[in-house]
C-alpha cells in the first residue's frame, strides 16, 4: 500500500540537493555584521571602553621626556687619492657613515668619554630629575646613570649627522647631546695620530713571518698523509664507515634468520616430546606438496565417512578409500619428513653466514678505529695549515691597503648647529595616546562583538540557515505580542486580519515552490527542542492550505505531550492511541471511525488527536500500521500535516518520518544551536526524507527588518491597519 508513495518521497530526496553536497556560495555582509555589533552592543562597548581607558591611563603616566638635537657636518673629500692611510677619517660611501653612527650610538668608550668630560655644575644638571624621586637617606644616582638615551642618524642621505638626546630634563638633554658631538670629534682627531711608515715596515715584517709558518704547515700535513698512505681522511672514513654499516646490516639480519629458524627447530622439539601433529607448525605447513596432500586426505576422510553410511567395510569402493587414504598418508608423513630436514639445513646453512659476517664486520671495525685515531693528528695538521694560510693572506691584504702617506693633518667634521633645550616633552604625546586609545577601543568593541558571535551558536538569521546550514528559508514567522497563547494557532482559520497571517502565506507558498510532489501526500513538522513553536507552525500552515480548498488533515502525533486539542478547545478521548489499541484497522471510511474521532474543524480542515497519552509510543510508529495509517488518510485527503515531538527530545520523530512524503523544520530565534540542527536535518536526509526547508520562528518586528530579507514587514501592517 506504500509502496508508491515511497518511490516518490525517495526519488525527491535523491533529487534536492543535501548539506553536504550543495555549493554554499551565500556570504555574509556588511549588514549582517552590523546586526552581530548592534546585538552585542551592550557587551562590547563597556569592554572597549574600560580597555581604551585604562591603555590611556596607563601611557598617560608615564614620566615625561624631553628632547634636544645637536648636528655635525662632514667635508667631502676634496682630492683622488690612490691609496689610503692606515687611518683616514673621511667620509667615502655608506659604511664608513653607518660606522660613525654605530660609534656615536653603541660605543661604551665614547660614553665614558662624555662621562669624564663633566664638570660638577653639569653632573648637577643631569642628576636633578631624579632628586625629587629619591628616599631620605637614599644616595642620589650617578652622572653616568643619566646620561639618557642618544641616537644618531643622517640628514636626507647627506654629510650631516644628528645626535639626538633624550632626558627627563630639557636642559640636560640639551647638555647631552652637544657632550657627544664634542667628545665624538675630539676621539677621532686622537685615533687618526701615528704615522704609515711605522705601520708599513711592521706589516712587511710580518708578513714574512707568516708565509713561513704556512709553509711549514703545509710541509708537516704533506708528510703526515704520505706516511700513513692517505688521499683523503675524510673520503677514506666516509668509505669505511658504509662498509662497516653494510656489514652491520647484513650480519643483524643473519641474526634473525638465524633466531626465526631456531625457534622453528624448537618447536618442532616441543611438538615431538609432546606427540603433537607436526603439521601445525606453520613452517612445515606450508612447505613443499604439505597443504595440497593435507587437502587430499580430507576430501579422502570426507568420502570415507560418506561411503561408510552406505557401504560396509568390506565393499571394494570402502577399501579402495582406504587404500588411497594409506598411499596420500604415507606420503604427507614423507613431506613432512623432508620439511623438518630442510629446516635443519637451513640452520646449518644459517649459522656459517652469521660466523662469517661476524667476522667481516670485525674486520671493518678495526678498519674504523684505525682511521680514528688518525683523525686527532691530522685535523689539527689541517687547523695549522689553514690558519696559518689564513692569517699570512690577511696581513698581505692589509699591507696592500696601506698608503705611505704622512699623518693627516686635517679633520673632516665640523660641528654645525648646537643642541637647544626644548621644554615641550615629546612623551606622552596626548594626541598619539588619543589616537591609539580610540583605535585600541574601536577594534576591541569589534572584535568583542564578533568573537561572542562565533561563540554563540544558536540559529538567529536567514544566514545561519541557508549558508551555515545549508537549508533553504521557508519564511519567518514573526511574535504575536498582542494575540494570547490560544488565539495564536488559530489565525489562519479564524481568518484574522493581523500583519503575523502573512508570514504563513508566504511559508505556504515556499513549500507549493520547493515541493516536487503532487497532491495527496504527507507533511511532518518537527523541531529540535519543545517550545520551538512547532504547533503553532503546524495548526496554522494546515489552515492555509484548507484556506486555499485542499483537503487537509492535521494530525498530532505528540503522544507524550499532546497540545493540538487545547488550541482548538477539542475533547481528547479518540485518536491514534485509541484507534491503535481498539482495532488499528485501516478498512472502511476512516473520515467516520468512531476510535480515531476526526473532528472537522472548518470547510476543508479536519483535526485528528492523539487519543490520550503514551509514555513509550515507539512501539506503536515502528509498527507498519501506523504507516498504512498514513498512506489511508492521504486517500482521503489532499494533505495530512503531522505534528511530532521535538528531535532533540526523543526519537519519534525520526520514526514519524519514515512514514511521510516531506519534512518541515521549525527553529525559534536564539534557542537551538546550529550544529545541532544541522545534525538532525542530515539525520532526515540520512533516511531519504525529502526537507524542504527551515521556519524561523519567534522574531519581533524589529528583528525580522535586521536579521532577514524581509525588508518591507512595516509597510504591510501599515496596509493592513489602514485596510481595517
Amino acid at each position: 500500500m506504500a509502496e508508491a508513495p515511497t518511490k516518490r518521497v525517495q526519488a525527491a530526496a535523491a533529487a534536492a540537493p543535501s548539506i553536504e553536497e550543495e555549493d554554499i556560495v551565500q556570504r555574509r555582509t556588511f549588514r549582517d555584521y552590523y546586526i552581530i555589533i548592534r546585538e552585542r552592543v551592550w557587551v562590547a562597548l563597556p569592554l572597549a571602553l574600560l580597555v581604551s581607558i585604562s591603555l590611556g591611563y596607563e601611557q598617560a603616566r608615564v614620566t615625561p621626556m624631553y628632547t634636544s638635537t645637536a648636528t655635525m657636518q662632514f667635508e667631502k673629500p676634496e682630492t683622488v687619492v690612490t691609496t689610503q692611510g692606515v687611518v683616514d677619517p673621511s667620509i667615502r660611501g655608506d659604511a664608513d657613515l653607518n660606522t660613525y653612527l654605530q660609534v656615536l650610538t653603541s660605543s661604551s668608550r665614547l660614553r665614558q668619554r662624555v662621562v669624564n668630560s663633566l664638570t660638577p655644575d653639569e653632573q648637577q644638571v643631569l642628576i636633578k630629575p631624579a632628586l625629587k624621586y629619591l628616599k631620605p637617606g637614599e644616595p642620589p644616582p650617578s652622572a653616568a646613570s643619566m646620561l639618557g638615551g642618544v641616537s644618531a642618524a643622517d640628514v636626507g642621505k647627506s654629510y650631516i649627522i644628528s645626535v639626538t638626546a633624550t632626558h627627563p630634563d630639557p636642559d640636560a638633554a640639551a647638555l647631552v647631546a652637544n657632550k657627544f658631538v664634542e667628545q665624538f670629534m675630539l676621539q677621532l682627531m686622537d685615533d687618526v695620530g701615528g704615522t704609515n711608515e711605522d705601520a708599513v715596515i711592521w706589516l712587511q715584517k710580518r708578513a714574512d713571518e707568516l708565509r713561513h709558518d704556512s709553509e711549514s704547515a703545509d710541509v708537516r700535513l704533506e708528510k703526515y698523509m704520505e706516511d700513513k698512505k692517505l688521499v683523503s681522511l675524510e673520503k677514506d672514513t666516509d668509505f669505511v664507515t658504509a662498509r662497516l654499516q653494510a656489514a652491520n646490516a647484513a650480519r643483524e639480519q643473519a641474526r634473525l634468520n638465524l633466531l626465526a629458524i631456531q625457534n622453528v627447530i624448537h618447536q618442532i622439539d616441543d611438538y615431538k616430546a609432546n606427540h603433537q601433529d607436526l603439521l601445525h607448525i606453520d613452517e612445515i605447513a606450508k612447505s613443499g606438496n604439505v597443504a595440497t596432500l593435507r587437502s587430499q586426505l580430507a576430501d579422502l576422510n570426507q568420502q570415507e565417512a560418506t561411503l561408510s553410511e552406505v557401504y560396509g567395510p568390506k565393499h571394494p569402493k570402502m577399501i579402495a578409500v582406504e587404500q588411497n587414504i594409506e598411499v596420500v598418508q604415507d606420503q604427507l608423513d614423507h613431506e613432512v619428513a623432508h620439511a623438518v630436514d630442510m629446516i635443519m639445513t637451513r640452520l646449518a646453512a644459517d649459522e656459517t653466514t652469521v660466523k662469517t659476517l661476524e667476522a667481516e664486520y670485525a674486520a671493518r671495525e678495526a678498519d674504523e678505529i684505525k682511521l680514528r685515531a688518525l683523525t686527532p693528528e691530522y685535523n689539527t695538521l689541517m687547523q695549522q695549515s689553514q690558519v696559518a694560510k689564513s692569517n699570512y693572506q690577511a696581513i698581505i691584504d692589509r699591507l696592500a691597503q696601506t698608503t705611505t702617506t704622512k699623518n693627516i693633518e686635517k679633520i673632516p667634521i665640523r660641528p654645525l648647529d648646537k643642541a637647544t633645550p626644548n621644554y615641550a616633552p615629546y612623551q606622552p604625546n596626548m594626541s598619539r595616546i588619543m589616537r591609539t586609545c580610540i583605535g585600541v577601543g574601536i577594534l576591541t568593541f569589534i572584535g568583542v562583538a564578533v568573537g561572542l558571535s562565533f561563540i554563540d551558536d544558536r540559529i538567529k538569521s536567514a544566514w545561519d540557515v541557508e549558508s551555515f546550514i545549508g537549508a533553504t528559508l521557508l519564511g519567518i514567522i514573526p511574535q504575536f505580542p498582542g494575540s494570547k497563547g490560544e488565539e495564536r494557532h488559530t489565525l489562519m482559520l479564524e481568518n484574522k486580519q493581523t500583519a503575523g497571517i502573512e508570514a504563513f502565506l508566504g511559508v505556504y507558498s515556499a513549500i507549493k515552490i520547493n515541493s516536487k510532489l503532487d497532491f495527496p501526500k504527507a507533511l511532518l513538522i518537527t523541531s529540535t527542542i519543545p517550545a520551538e513553536g512547532k504547533t503553532l507552525v503546524s495548526a496554522n500552515l494546515a489552515a492555509c492550505f484548507a484556506r486555499h480548498g485542499k483537503r487537509t488533515l492535521l494530525i498530532d502525533c505528540d503522544l507524550r505531550r499532546p497540545m493540538l486539542h487545547r488550541h482548538f478547545k477539542q475533547q481528547n478521548t479518540t485518536g491514534i492511541i485509541t484507534w491503535f489499541e481498539k482495532s488499528g484497522s485501516v478498512e472502511g471510511d476512516l473520515e467516520n471511525n468512531p476510535h480515531l474521532g476526526i473532528t472537522k474543524l472548518d470547510e476543508h480542515f479536519w483535526l485528528l488527536g492523539s487519543g490520550g497519552r503514551s509514555k513509550s509510543p515507539t512501539q506503536m510508529l515502528e509498527n507498519p500500521i501506523f504507516g498504512d495509517l498514513i498512506e489511508a488518510l492521504k486517500k482521503q485527503f489532499d494533505l495530512v500535516v503531522v505534528d511530532s515531538p521535538p528531535m532533540g527530545a526523543v526519537s519519534d520523530a525520526l520514526l514519524i518520518a519514515e512514514r511521510v512524503d516531506e519534512v518541515v523544520y521549525v527553529c525559534r530565534f536564539n534557542r537551538a544551536y546550529r550544529k545541532h540542527i544541522r545534525l538532525y536535518i542530515r539525520a532526515l536526509l540520512a533516511g531519504k526524507n525529502s526537507v524542504l526547508g527551515i521556519v524561523l520562528n519567534g522574531l519581533s518586528p524589529r528583528r525580522i527588518e535586521y536579521y532577514s530579507n524581509y525588508r518591507y514587514y512595516r509597510s504591510y501592517k501599515k496596509y493592513y491597519g489602514a485596510q481595517t
